[in-house]
């Protein structure tokens, strides 16, 4: 076994697989750029070793620079993660001749497999049903168009050495493809160093499923199982789960034989995933193999009690798998949501700075659910502009689904960010839809659910209620820690406190009355039913939690002038507790309009301006192209809104802009 280990990677990964390492009792070297250098996975490791400017092409895909710290520091092996060099044949490769170990597949099965136009042929010599597509090389976007009008629309065009929704277009029609051709084709360039593209069918209401392979140096391949992960935007992955509620075992059992035919084909050695489309009626076809570990890998170990990080380690080492295809039992099930650093609200657009407020939920078991916080980050680190935009990967496993679900909105309550914009506020919805919680899934399932964009909605029902009890016991609290202020009541006892409260939430009213019951309060409504509420919440703390009728609840708080913002199970709304005279006043407080900018271009997210479409003077349609903002590796295609004419251009190609910066005014 391997005394010292190298992760070529970052972030929570790379925290992730120090963790694994650790217990097995291996050293670790991290590796880091500037923009890393305060980095919780460089704290974590044994050693660390500084490889470059922040710019990955500067620094986390240098081979050399990997291969140096190896030298410098001993390693004897090297874990890429996913993402970067994790799916580069040179790699392993350069590797090898160095004498270091690759914690992962053979550069042959990387060739084979890692590449998006190689994996296809070699599905299809391996009997495996594949999407109908074109898997040459494509020259131009008209040659693009031919294809893809040969094949009948709607087409995918994907990136070949592509992963992580990078380099990826759903096109409707020949001028969508013509278009989408140039940004993938850029996209990959940026984020692969390969700019090369197919087409293929895209999948009319397709889900998403993948299976979890994984093989040793002696000819065994099992595969564990599945995971849907048909919650998707712009192609990226957000909501993952195990098993799937599409499949039955005859199905999984077909999937997951063609996956581990198809790696034996090629001769697979490590940890990977087969990736199918798959139609509502069960039918699936291979799309892709992921040669890396996956970013959702955490629900297949949380259903198969297996250490994917340690079997991929010791599999390198030349151990046998520890289990045959018999072994492999699937229990309860599993529900990863990523949390990123991006705003929902504007079409989900990344988002950076300083996480001033981090406090995810606490890690283990609460009743029958078992809660986990895969993360690289910490309060006060930075999320910067360089990389993928994901802060965490937060995990919860139940014996059912339903149960799962539950104890994923419990946990989402519960996880406070604040300093950046983030999707939290969407994940909590999610895990309140109907339609996700029925299990009827597709990857068009975030377009069709949320057509205009996210807004969180309002509360409603039993949320309402829960969330109007909550906002009246955090302004009693208030007001005993004001009461308590020294000096400030000589005689605390000549003065008494209205009991009766209006809270207004939502636009909606609610009288209660609140009565004090030793360390609890309760909380009574206007039809005279009793709410006991109990928490050790105190003012500042970003969650307040207890529960609310014997319920347990976690809601999310902020302070606003005379109110608090609550956020609770996806609804979010403010709150404001006044005594029946107060709210008689406050309904008669005219509401402030908003100031509109509808003749101004802004920069939706920080970023740097790729290419300016237009110049000053000319007169744009309706949903013409004025501008490319790249952001965390996606290009962004800022849009006219109306027809208008272009009066003044404020930036220029190569300009980092901060969020809300002026680009262009219309006249």
């Amino acid at each position: 076994m391997f005394e010292k280990i190298l992760i070529a990677n970052r972030g929570e990964i790379a925290c992730r697989i120090i963790k694994t390492a650790r217990r097995m009792g291996i050293k670790t070297v991290a590796v880091y750029s500037d923009a890393d250098r305060d980095a919780v996975h460089v704290a974590m490791a044994d050693e660390a070793v500084h490889i470059g400017p922040a710019p990955a092409a500067q620094s986390y895909l240098l081979i050399d620079r990997i291969i140096d710290a190896c030298k410098k520091t001993g390693a004897q092996a090297v874990h890429p993660g996913y993402g970067f060099l994790s799916e580069r044949e040179a790699f392993p490769k350069a590797l090898a001749e160095a004498g270091i170990v690759f914690i992962g597949p053979n550069p042959g099965a990387i060739a084979a497999m890692g590449d998006k136009i190689e994996s296809k042929k070699a599905a299809s010599a391996a009997k495996v049903s594949t999407v109908p597509g074109f898997l040459g090389v494509i020259d131009s976007p008209e040659h693009a168009v031919t294809i893809a009008d040969e094949i009948g629309y709607p087409v995918m065009i994907k990136a070949s050495a592509g992963g992580g929704g990078k380099g990826m277009r759903i096109a409707h029609s020949a001028a969508e493809v013509a278009e989408g051709f140039a940004r993938a084709k850029s996209e990959a360039a940026s984020s692969f160093g390969d700019d090369r593209v197919f087409v293929e069918k895209f999948i009319t209401d397709p889900r998403h499923i993948e299976i979890q392979v994984i093989g040793d140096k002696h000819g065994n391949v099992i595969y564990l199982g599945e995971r849907e992960c048909s919650i998707q935007r712009r192609n990226q992955k957000v909501i993952e789960e195990a098993p799937s509620p599409l499949l039955d075992e005859e199905t999984r059992r077909k999937m997951g034989e063609q996956a581990v035919a198809l790696a034996k084909a090629v001769n697979y050695d490590s940890a990977g995933t087969v990736e199918f489309v798959a139609g509502q009626d069960k039918s699936f076809y291979f799309l892709e193999m992921n040669t890396r570990l996956q970013v959702e890998h955490p629900v297949t170990e949380m259903i198969t009690g297996l250490d994917l990080v340690e079997l991929m380690i010791r599999v390198a080492a030349g151990e046998r798998l520890p289990l045959a295809q018999g072994d492999v039992k699937l229990d309860g099930w599993a529900v990863e949501s990523r949390v990123y650093a991006e705003d929902p609200t504007r079409n989900f657009l990344p988002s950076i700075g300083r996480l001033t407020t981090y406090q995810p939920p606490e890690e283990g078991r609460r009743g029958t659910a078992i809660v986990r916080n895969d993360t690289g980050v910490e309060e006060g680190g930075e999320i910067a502009i360089h990389y993928d935009p994901m802060i965490a990967k937060l995990v919860t496993w139940a014996p059912t689904r339903a149960e799962a679900i539950e104890a994923q909105g419990e946990a989402l309550d519960a996880f406070a960010i604040d300093g950046i914009r983030h999707n939290i506020p969407f994940l909590s919805a999610l895990m309140a839809h109907p339609r996700w919680r029925e299990g009827r899934l597709s990857t068009g399932f975030i377009a069709e659910e949320f057509p205009e964009g996210f807004v969180a909605p309002e509360p409603r029902g039993e949320i309402a209620r829960r969330m109007a009890a909550a906002a009246a016991a955090i302004d009693h609290k208030l007001n005993q820690r004001k009461r308590g202020i020294s000096g400030q009541m000589r005689d605390p006892g000549l003065l008494s406190f209205e009991r009766d409260r209006v809270v207004i939430l939502a636009g909606e009213s609610y009288a209660v009355t609140v009565d004090s019951d030793g360390d609890n309060l309760v909380v009574t409504e206007a039809d005279g039913t009793p709410l006991t509420v109990a928490t050790t919440w105190r003012p500042g703390e970003p969650v307040w939690s207890g529960t609310i009728g014997g319920e347990r609840v976690a809601i999310q708080v902020r302070g606003l002038l005379n109110g608090v913002a609550l956020q609770h199970a996806g609804a979010a709304a403010e709150a404001r507790v006044f005594t029946k005279r107060e709210a008689e006043l406050a309904a008669l407080m005219p509401v402030k309009e908003q100031a509109g900018s509808g003749k101004q271009v802004l920069c939706p997210m920080p970023g740097l301006v790729k290419q300016i479409l237009v110049k000053d003077g000319q007169e744009v349609k309706t949903g013409e192209p004025l501008a490319i903002v790249e952001a965390m590796k996606m290009e962004n295609v800022l849009r006219a809104e109306r027809d208008a004419t272009v009066s003044k251009i404020h930036a220029k190609e190569g300009d980092s802009l901060a969020v809300d910066a002026v680009i262009l005014e219309f006249a």
